[in-house]
């Protein structure tokens, strides 16, 4: 899976946050696993999605 589909499923699990706030939790577990796919291919996080990847931690990584 190319690193601009990723950014955009991102995205999109983005605005679901905005528009679905009951399943905050899942759609950030679903934003994480997005992030690790893009680690896995070797690729380096933009710098916006280390940001997000830091807030996700810090508001939902004491709950996991």
């Amino acid at each position: 899976m190319a690193l601009d589909e990723l950014k955009a499923q991102i995205g999109y699990l983005l605005t679901s946050l905005e528009d679905n706030p009951e399943d905050t939790h899942e759609l950030h577990e679903l934003i994480r696993q997005k992030l690790a796919q893009i680690k896995a291919m070797g690729l380096p996080l933009p710098q916006d999605l280390v940001d997000l990847e830091a807030r996700l931690e810090k508001d939902f990584g004491a709950g996991r």
